[in-house]
């Protein structure tokens, strides 16, 4: 599951952030990842993680690495978490990726936990301002079926809007639809440019990892824009990698393409010239991730606000206007004694 795509509940996300929790324990304990998946698969924080442990240690054991035998057992990791877990691995560190992983995902859960908690309040409101809207406008017309109509006028295409956008953010689906989607999140205002950065604090994040490993700066970048989870960052670094093979430096490349913030591309330079880039993006991996949590944490707090503003303003129009109809019916029939 990329941490920008796929939906799940904060329990879901949570029992994935003891897993990876766990993971860590056992590897920083020094146990064999073969023992750690076997006490795992007999004490799982969730049954449906039990088949693909078993799977997992199925294919360790016919020769296969670790990241390689998540790959295998199944659909249930996403792209996001092999190729995190696959930089640890190349990277020695493992389980740094593992401790990652589970304060992702402990992060996700709470932030699925406050906004589900935020928004239950407003649904329950822009139901109950649809059915007073319908009571409203045929309140003593007898006119059942279009009060009916009319709500799931309102209701059905709300439900068919929300279920599209979870349908094509979710990274198992077409890299096209995923790139719309994230085109559209890149024009609303705080919440596009918090995904954006906490992309880049992945991106900064996987190349550290990477480029500590030993393993070759084309590689790294590669992979690393995989970790992303952006679609438009994938894009700019498969069209500039090219020159960077031709002799190019990423530095230059990155600050050439145009697509990276300033802040990024001085600060990635200034780490390649010094020879202190694992440093530098460390550095720019903890920026990131602060200011994007921080702008999506205020989309979570001021979205629900909103909707409940809006929709408390809808319905004291439908009843202002209503008194006002009635009022108005009073007269005209007062008027014709």
């Amino acid at each position: 599951m990329s941490p920008s795509s796929i939906v799940f509940t904060p329990g879901q996300l949570t029992r994935r952030a003891e897993l990876y929790h766990q993971l860590a324990q056992l590897s920083v304990a020094g146990l064999p990842i073969t023992n750690a998946l076997e006490q795992l698969q007999r004490h799982p924080p969730s049954y449906a993680f039990r088949e693909p442990l078993r799977l997992m240690l199925k294919e360790i054991s016919a020769g296969c690495t670790f990241s390689e035998a998540m790959a295998a057992s199944g659909k249930w990791v996403s792209p996001f978490d092999l190729a995190l877990v696959e930089a640890g691995e190349r990277s020695g560190r493992l389980d740094a990726s593992f401790r990652t992983l589970a304060d992702l995902y402990t992060e996700r859960a709470r932030m699925a936990k406050q906004m589900l908690g935020d928004l239950a309040y407003p649904v329950f409101l822009l139901h109950f301002a649809v059915l007073i809207f319908a009571f409203i406008r045929y309140v003593g017309t007898w006119k059942a079926q279009s009060g009916l109509t009319l709500i799931a006028s309102v209701l059905i295409p709300t439900y068919t809007i929300v279920a599209v956008l979870i349908y094509v953010s979710q990274s198992r689906h077409n890299e096209v639809w995923r790139a719309i989607y994230e085109r559209l999140l890149h024009y609303i205002p705080i919440l596009g440019s918090g995904r954006r950065e906490l992309a880049l604090a992945r991106l900064s994040m996987a190349l550290e990892a990477l480029i500590n490993a030993g393993v070759t700066i084309i590689e790294a970048w590669e992979l690393a824009a995989t970790v992303s989870g952006s679609p438009a960052l994938r894009r700019t670094v498969r069209r500039f990698l090219p020159n960077v093979r031709a002799g190019q430096t990423p530095s230059e490349a990155v600050t050439a393409c145009g697509v990276f913030p300033d802040l990024f591309a001085n600060q990635y330079h200034a780490g390649e010239v010094s020879g202190k880039l694992d440093e530098t993006l460390r550095r720019l991996h903890r920026y990131y991730q602060e200011e994007g949590s921080r702008k999506i944490h205020a989309v979570a707090q001021w979205t629900p606000r909103l909707i409940y503003l809006a929709i408390a303003l809808s319905i004291a129009y439908f009843i202002i206007n209503f008194w006002m109809n009635h009022i108005q019916n009073i007269g005209n029939v007062m008027g014709g004694f």
